[in-house]
């Protein structure tokens, strides 16, 4: 892939580009905390037909720093992945969609507004429809009324201290961005070739209130503290991020959701959650699961992609990976290519 900034009305945008200029368009968004350039390997597994743009979404890579407004949930990203795809001449075409955690959010975001020019969505252990922690059945429901426990305040202040810093080392595997990267961003028992040039494109994430992982304000509900109203946390908490409108699309697209099943980052027993953390005793003073249960992600994601399905008639395909982690686009790459191939030819 090749890397090129693209000027768009919002902003200038970091774009991975391969494939044929004038091919059948294939948008990949990545998630938090990395890069398009994350979508490397998968890229280069597909066929030249395909004309591949994997932008660095706002906040992240060498994508223009402009700040994250949180109340809008996900839609400054959105936003501005509508502002690229005009910006690439995309727009009124048939466009294929491939998202990774966040960025799975994203295309469901973007593909709710755009049903009509969306032919396939192929999500990649994708976020919940109603954010990251603090909810606490499948229809989303919050477990406060502030959503205390997530957002830009429950990052491990040392690992953020760290990753501020540009810390490489992998000497402290509770804070070290090294470690965090290669033992929840994929399975702590892969090891990727290329871990330097990724951990490289991860440091690149910009730090701050605007930014990762954005402000917190006080709670009195557990653990303290509840979002806050700036940055990329705060952006997907259940109190501003809300996809679930996803299910209710009429236009029939095929859908592939690919997850491994040992991912602990998206799961009903997430170790990001700090509610699940809490069950596990690692953060004290946890209140049970009758006020603040972990985080049913794998059902929400379900409940919402099967009411699409019925809504739709749509054709929609879950597939585990066995052995995998977060990360199936790296560590399983051409597993991903084939897929993103085949439900891309259920609309050739």
């Amino acid at each position: 892939m090749d890397r090129i900034d693209v000027d768009t009305d919002r902003l200038r945008t970091s774009v991975w580009r391969s494939g044929t200029e004038n091919g059948v368009p294939l948008l990949l968004i990545h998630g938090n905390l990395v890069s398009g350039r994350f979508w490397r390997d998968v890229a280069a597994k597909l066929p030249d037909r395909f004309s591949i743009a994997a932008p660095d979404l706002r906040g992240f890579g060498r994508t223009e720093a402009k700040p994250i407004d949180a109340t809008r949930g996900l839609a400054d990203w959105t936003d501005d992945v509508e502002a690229l795809v005009k910006a690439l001449g995309w727009r009124g075409r048939q466009l294929h969609i491939a998202g990774w955690s966040m960025g799975g959010g994203i295309a469901m975001d973007y593909a709710t507004r755009h049903q009509d020019e969306v032919a396939s969505l192929t999500l990649v252990a994708p976020m919940s429809p109603f954010g990251f922690g603090a909810t606490r059945d499948a229809k989303g429901t919050l477990a406060t009324a502030d959503a205390a426990g997530c957002g830009g305040g429950a990052v491990n202040p040392e690992f953020l201290r760290r990753f501020a810093a540009g810390d490489t080392s992998s000497d402290e595997p509770t804070s070290s961005p090294r470690v965090t990267m290669s033992s929840f961003f994929w399975s702590p028992k892969y090891k990727a070739p290329d871990e330097d040039e990724l951990l490289a494109e991860v440091l690149l994430t910009k730090v701050g209130d605007d930014f990762y992982p954005g402000d917190s304000k006080a709670s009195t509900n557990w653990p303290g503290m509840a979002p806050g109203v700036r940055g990329v946390n705060n952006a997907f908490s259940p109190l501003y991020c809300d996809t679930s409108a996803f299910g209710d699309i009429r236009k029939q697209f095929p859908i592939v959701w690919v997850r491994g099943d040992e991912d602990q980052v998206i799961s009903d027993t997430s170790f990001f959650d700090l509610a699940y953390l809490g069950k596990l005793g690692a953060v004290p003073g946890w209140p049970g699961d009758d006020v603040c249960p972990p985080q049913p992600m794998l059902q929400q994601i379900r409940a919402v992609l099967d009411r699409y399905r019925k809504t739709s008639g749509a054709e929609i395909r879950e597939v585990v990976l066995e052995g995998v982690g977060h990360g199936p686009l790296i560590e399983r790459s051409d597993r991903v290519a084939d897929l993103i191939k085949e439900v891309a030819l259920l609309k050739a």
